[in-house]
């Protein structure tokens, strides 16, 4: 190890031992991935709390639940959030309706597990990349601190058949290691923050989807028990 007066954060990099400039790489990597899930996580957050709020709107309007059925069945594949749960529940209810067996149970239990399902695929695409940053967060202070451990390591054994040691020869690389652990950092801080975010909103607009969903089957519940009252059909 040769002293140097050069103590420029690129110096220190391109200077850096193999081990260390490895570690600087895959964090710097996993940093630039976990800012690529943040953005993209924010439009899709902010898509789907405005999807519920207008399909909510629609729905509460007083409108017939079959003309808006109608109306999101030729886009159901681009139906996002209550939009898509509204689609399936009352697709499996009309498609129960129409079978022999008219039995109210039996029509609500489909329904009910139709509504799941789609309930499921949702919840699915909101906590869609929330592991990878949950990852980054976790890790990245650690791989971090391995780069920093390992250089540490290397300037001290190059002391070794030095007879002499001086702060000029051991702060290059010494300042070289602790950049890892300041990367660590750098990538994990913003991937913990998001997360953190993420999953409260994540998680509130879960809690809005199953209201929904229990809500939308009550009324379906209430409509069989009156058509039944009129009917007389089991």
């Amino acid at each position: 190890m040769t002293p140097t007066t050069d103590l420029s954060f690129f110096h220190l990099i391109s200077n850096a031992s193999l081990v260390v400039k490895f570690v600087m790489m895959a964090l710097m990597t996993a940093s630039f991935m976990s800012w690529t899930h943040i953005f993209k996580k924010v439009k899709e957050v902010k898509k789907a709390r405005t999807a519920a709020t207008e399909f909510e709107a629609r729905f509460w309007s007083g409108r017939d639940m079959k003309s808006l059925y109608q109306e999101i069945a030729p886009v159901r594949d681009h139906a996002i959030g209550m939009e898509a749960i509204f689609e399936s529940g009352f697709k499996e209810f009309s498609r129960m309706r129409k079978q022999s067996c008219n039995e109210a149970a039996a029509v609500v239990e489909s329904t009910e597990r139709a509504m799941k399902v789609a309930l499921m695929r949702e919840i699915d695409d909101l906590e869609n990349n929330l592991p990878f940053l949950a990852t980054v967060g976790s890790t990245s202070p650690y791989v971090g601190l391995f780069g920093t451990v390992w250089g540490i390591m290397n300037s001290f054994r190059a002391l070794s058949g030095v007879q002499q040691a001086t702060l000029g020869m051991v702060a290059p690389g010494i300042a070289e290691a602790l950049i890892a652990t300041a990367i660590g950092l750098f990538a994990a801080i913003p991937a913990v923050i998001a997360y953190n975010q993420f999953s409260t909103q994540t998680e509130r607009l879960i809690n809005h989807y199953e209201a929904f969903a229990g809500e939308f089957l009550t009324i379906l519940q209430r409509q069989m028990h009156l058509e039944k009252g009129k009917t007389g059909i089991a």
